[in-house]
């Protein structure tokens, strides 16, 4: 048991680009609250390294950007922090480091795909990093940073809209015509556990696009979205 613990948590350190001293807080790090409400013998989760972890992770993040946008002004610099600290990257870098795998997870949780699950992934990413913070420092949570990270700066656009396409189109809208986007449900399909939404945005020159989402604010996106691209303005 104890040797395929090294092995697994060994593998996840390649990964990352960073070797723990206190293999404890690897442990830690990736352990999610199912697993501990579920193990009489576990008394700590990964929930204070994530909020640790975001803060650190935010001034790396920050850092970096300052350093090498020299140029840009802080709206944007603000954008471009948002794109790399957001949910969906952090989720995204965890997937392709087969995070998922090395999680502790409750039997419920993994049943219920918790392993894939994005919200999830994104918080043990996060706890990584402030468990490497305490266990060797800023320069110990840099190395997870270089390795994983860094990388992702690549894909940046100075777009202060670039995660936003509702603030994106509101702002045009206002812009070009004076009054911003309407939207409106125009139906819901599905059982109460898994209902559909339909919502159209009507612009001010007439256009008016219809999308569909999970709950009101997905589909309110991929409209926005649509809208975006049916004014050349993406």
């Amino acid at each position: 048991m104890l040797s395929s613990l090294f092995k697994t948590t060994t593998e996840i350190e390649k990964k990352i680009g960073y070797r723990f001293k206190n293999r404890g807080l690897l442990e830690e790090a990736l352990t999610h609250r199912s697993f501990r409400f579920e193990r009489e013998e576990v008394d700590s989760d990964n929930e204070r390294l994530e909020f640790l972890g975001d803060a650190v992770l935010g001034v790396m993040v920050s850092a970096h950007l300052f350093q090498e946008y020299a140029k840009c002004r802080e709206g944007m610099l603000t954008s471009m922090r948002s794109q790399i600290a957001s949910g969906r990257m952090l989720a995204k870098i965890a997937r392709e480091a087969g995070l998922g795998e090395y999680l502790r997870l409750g039997k419920g949780e993994d049943g219920s795909g918790g392993r894939r699950r994005s919200s999830l992934l994104a918080n043990a990413l996060e706890a990584l990093i402030g468990a490497a913070y305490v266990d060797g420092g800023l320069k110990a949570s840099e190395k997870i940073f270089c390795e994983v990270i860094l990388p992702k700066f690549e894909d940046l656009t100075p777009d202060i809209w670039a995660d936003n396409p509702k603030g994106k189109l509101q702002e045009y809208a206002q812009r070009k015509w004076k009054v911003g986007p309407v939207y409106t449900v125009v139906s819901k399909e599905g059982p109460a556990h898994n209902v559909v939404f339909h919502v159209k945005v009507q612009l001010a020159n007439g256009v008016a696009i219809t999308a569909r989402g999970s709950n009101k604010r997905e589909a309110e996106i991929k409209a926005a979205k649509m809208a975006l691209r049916k004014l050349h303005v993406m």
